[in-house]
């Protein structure tokens, strides 16, 4: 991929920022990545798999917090939300406060370096994250291999990892994620057609970790 500023903590310190200032002016939460579906995708995920209500549950750069509200609405009691940005970290905990969730923890946290104490847990969720890291312009390619490491010491033996990407194809992530990872389903995403092909513009995948 080319480099982006879209890769850049500044461009989504300036995004959250703008985002904080909109939520305190006229209290709309902001964009939901890839929209209202791919929520209801993770969780119909969650819920068929019978995953318990008390599972750790950990989002990874969580934005504005809102999958983990609708992961609370949906009884999930055990839910941190990670983001290395502090506004959108400030953004979600007064959106969390707005709908009067107290079972969600917020940090401001670099997934690449992240403390001790993000460990265990049993559901790692990520909607753009990866996709965001990828565009990064110095060392991308260093960052992946660093989020992959990152996510096998934060995420239990046999956890689930769901990635959801607009930059990566299947086989792509199954390459990115083939080391401590085995792919255990590719959930459905919306269908295009462009000159006679059928493709998808989102790529959503759930992975066992070994």
């Amino acid at each position: 991929f080319s480099p982006s500023v879209l890769g850049t903590r500044e461009h989504w310190d300036a995004a959250y920022e703008r985002e904080l200032q909109t939520f305190q002016d006229i209290g709309d939460a902001g964009e939901i990545w890839f929209g209202e579906e791919s929520m209801v995708r993770i969780i119909r995920w969650l819920e068929k798999q019978k995953v318990p209500l008390d599972s750790s549950v950990l989002d990874i750069g969580t934005g504005n917090g809102v999958l983990l509200i609708e992961l609370a609405k949906s009884g999930y009691m055990n839910l941190t939300g990670i983001d290395y940005s502090p506004s959108a970290i400030q953004l979600s905990e007064k959106i969390r406060k707005k709908e009067g969730m107290t079972n969600i923890k917020l940090k401001v946290e670099d997934f690449l370096a992240p403390s001790a104490e993000l460990s265990g847990f049993e559901i790692c969720i990520d909607k753009g994250t990866f996709d965001a890291i990828s565009l990064n312009p110095d060392n991308a390619a260093g960052k992946r291999k660093q989020y992959v490491r990152s996510l096998c010491s934060v995420l239990k033996p046999e956890g689930f990892f769901l990635i959801t990407s607009c930059n990566w194809t299947k086989e792509e992530l199954l390459n990115e994620f083939r080391e401590g990872f085995e792919i255990l389903e590719e959930l459905p995403t919306p269908k295009f057609c462009f000159g006679g092909r059928i493709g998808n513009s989102v790529t959503a995948l759930v992975f066992q970790r070994k």
